[in-house]
């Protein structure tokens, strides 16, 4: 079992070291709740196949603002959990300020790979546009109307890393696909805005799109939701989201946040720090393929995708990286 502990000013700060002096672990949540059915989700089923594997126990806070970050470290790190597990690349900074002070804890963050000096630091990555590749490939080969769509959450390289390569690999699939994007927001909020992520989805559906992928977080619940009651085709993100509209999700671009955490979770205070980047040839992102979506990929798309995928793991085939250059040479954001 788990205990959650959501900040609510005072009562949730007692709530929290009231459980001091344990050795448990503990999972600190990103913006947008654990339940959002994507990035945050995949970390919880990652922790829940730990507790069911194992009988072990984890703390968990879901963070409700930016300023909750640093105060949730500090406080678990005092309570002696180990190791303290972060999702998300807004824990950069509190962990930089933290991790010194508490050497003997370690610390994993996902989505952040640059920081330097921080010995107690498992950081670790995804090659996000090897698996959009892939589900950008499927979508120009499943598009009736030759426009196919991205909705990313938050404006940031991360979001623009998923968009960038989506759109190669829909160019490598349709050279003359047309491509759209948007973008939910520039601030955190952008995260968990399923009513924006429908209007956006309109708004593109009205511009000929009838597939469209979203990297928006809990945003791209409303997304999908539209499509399916749009009757177009949607891509879900992260988690395997095929369930959530059956035969109307054309597929989910997979990022193994959940093995990350499981495998943290069971390494548990030897856990290895430095940087890892888990791609296509290390089975850290790539597409979904289930019941749900079976009657929606033919075998040719299959065996188009996955020779795709070969090809990348190769080396034959290079996916331009977002963060490498600033730019994406197949989408204008």
């Amino acid at each position: 079992m788990t205990l959650m502990t959501k900040f609510l000013g005072a009562s949730a700060a007692t709530a929290l070291m009231a459980g001091a002096a344990f050795a448990e672990p503990a999972l600190i949540y990103d913006l947008g709740g654990k339940f959002d059915k994507s990035f945050n989700e995949a970390a919880f089923n990652g922790a829940q196949r730990w507790v069911e594997e194992t009988g072990g126990t984890y703390r968990e806070i879901e963070m409700q603002s930016e300023a909750q970050r640093e105060q949730a470290l500090r406080r678990f790190a005092d309570a002696g959990a180990n190791p303290i597990i972060t999702m998300g690349f807004g824990m950069a900074d509190p962990l930089s300020s933290v991790a010194p002070d508490f050497p003997d804890t370690k610390f994993v963050v996902v989505d952040v790979t640059w920081l330097e000096g921080l010995d107690n630091v498992r950081q670790i990555g995804f090659a996000e546009h090897e698996g959009s590749y892939l589900v950008g490939m499927l979508a120009a080969l499943a598009s009736k109307t030759g426009t196919v769509s991205f909705i990313g959450g938050m404006d940031i390289p991360l979001i623009r890393h998923f968009g960038c390569g989506f759109a190669q690999g829909a160019k490598a699939a349709n050279p003359d696909v047309k491509i759209i994007a948007n973008m939910t927001g520039t601030t955190p909020d952008a995260w968990n805005d399923p009513v924006k992520g429908s209007e956006l989805t309109k708004a593109q559906i009205s511009q000929g799109s009838d597939v469209v992928f979203a990297a928006a977080g809990g945003t791209g619940v409303g997304v999908l939701q539209t499509a399916a009651d749009s009757g177009i085709l949607s891509i879900g993100v992260d988690s395997n989201q095929n369930h959530l509209h059956p035969g109307k999700v054309l597929t989910s671009m997979l990022k193994r946040v959940d093995n990350a955490v499981y495998d943290a979770l069971k390494a548990g205070e030897n856990v290895e720090t430095g940087v890892f980047t888990f791609g296509l040839a290390e089975d850290g992102v790539g597409y979904a393929l289930d019941e749900n979506n079976a009657s929606l990929i033919t075998a040719e798309m299959k065996a188009t995708v996955d020779a795709a995928r070969d090809s990348i793991i190769s080396g034959d085939t290079k996916v331009v990286s977002y963060y490498e250059n600033d730019s994406c040479p197949a989408i204008d954001f």
